[in-house]
């Protein structure tokens, strides 16, 4: 029992700490609103990127997580539809978009992904890659459709050309495609550009969460109704879904760990620029960002912990 509890704290604490420290950093002044600005992107457009990268292309990619990937992708999207069509019309009577784009997409990229490094080690890279370079996209066309479907005010509407250039262009999928592509044809770049990629993707993770804690807003955890419900679904009724599924078809150990780890995960913060561009309610948005951050560690830390006791990851 307390093997299993640890193991959970083991996955959650270090993320945890990190994204407190972002928040103490913020609040003494070492860091500000401009270095996480700042930060992030350099994340998202260069450091991840060039992890990712570096890690991929030194695997022999011999098979594919296909069962994962095809279930991820069907359980994302029923979950999306179960969200959309049934409980917003029944919970949420404003702001419809911010509650269902804020429930379904998950921060994988960054959080998901430091969840399953901690679990099991860079090992797990590859799989994690391939279940993020498809959920990813699948999550950019859900929410196009959510937010264009819910969005009341009138504003930019997004369209499926706009989404799937950005999908395109995104450099987390482009360096996944492009290091899948040369380790399926044996092609190893050189070790110097290899060394260096790897300096500067190895401060991913430390960034990353460092930036998020920064980000943190204390006037956002304002009392919602809306808000409350999109972190229960967030947190719980969402991955329970996905992960019951998985159990159900079979997924055991590493695979259902990462399922269970990727659908745990905050809400991701690409949500709310996506709702500030359409016009939607992005003070919503930040709160649920900040709120899931905060208690997707006591959540996801329960989760393992029942997951493990069933030996089940």
């Amino acid at each position: 029992m307390l093997a299993n509890l640890a193991f959970a704290l083991t996955v959650t604490a270090p993320t945890f700490l990190l994204i407190c420290l972002g928040i103490y950093l913020k609040r003494v002044g070492i860091i500000n609103n401009e270095f996480a600005q700042i930060g992030s992107d350099l994340v998202y457009k260069v450091t991840l990127p060039c992890m990712l990268f570096v890690k991929l292309v030194q695997i022999s990619f011999e098979t594919p997580p296909i069962t994962l990937v095809v279930y991820g992708l069907a359980a994302t999207f029923v979950t999306f539809l179960i969200l959309d069509l049934v409980i917003a019309p029944r919970l949420v009577k404003e702001d419809r978009s911010a509650f269902v784009q804020g429930a379904f997409r998950s921060n994988m990229g960054i959080i998901g992904m430091a969840y399953c490094i901690n679990a099991y080690g860079d090992k797990i890279l590859i799989i994690v890659s391939v279940y993020l370079a498809f959920v990813t996209i699948l999550y950019n066309i859900l929410s196009m459709i959510t937010l264009n479907r819910h969005q009341l005010q009138e504003g930019q509407a997004l369209t499926l050309s706009s989404t799937l250039s950005g999908i395109i262009r995104n450099p987390i999928v482009m360096a996944i495609v492009i290091a899948l592509a040369l380790s399926l044809i044996s092609f190893s770049p050189p070790r110097f550009l290899l060394e260096t990629m790897d300096y500067i993707g190895s401060m991913s993770m430390p960034l990353a969460l460092l930036c998020i804690g920064a980000s943190i807003r204390w006037r956002d955890f304002r009392v919602s109704a809306n808000l409350y419900w999109t972190t229960l679904a967030k947190l719980f009724l969402v991955p329970s879904f996905i992960t019951l599924g998985g159990i159900l078809i079979g997924l055991r150990g590493e695979p259902l760990g990462v399922l269970y780890l990727m659908s745990s995960a905050p809400s991701a913060t690409a949500g709310y620029a996506m709702l500030r561009a359409i016009g939607g309610n992005h003070y919503l948005g930040a709160a649920i960002i900040a709120t899931t951050s905060l208690a997707s560690v006591v959540a996801i830390t329960l989760g393992l912990f029942i997951l493990r006791v069933y030996d089940l990851v």
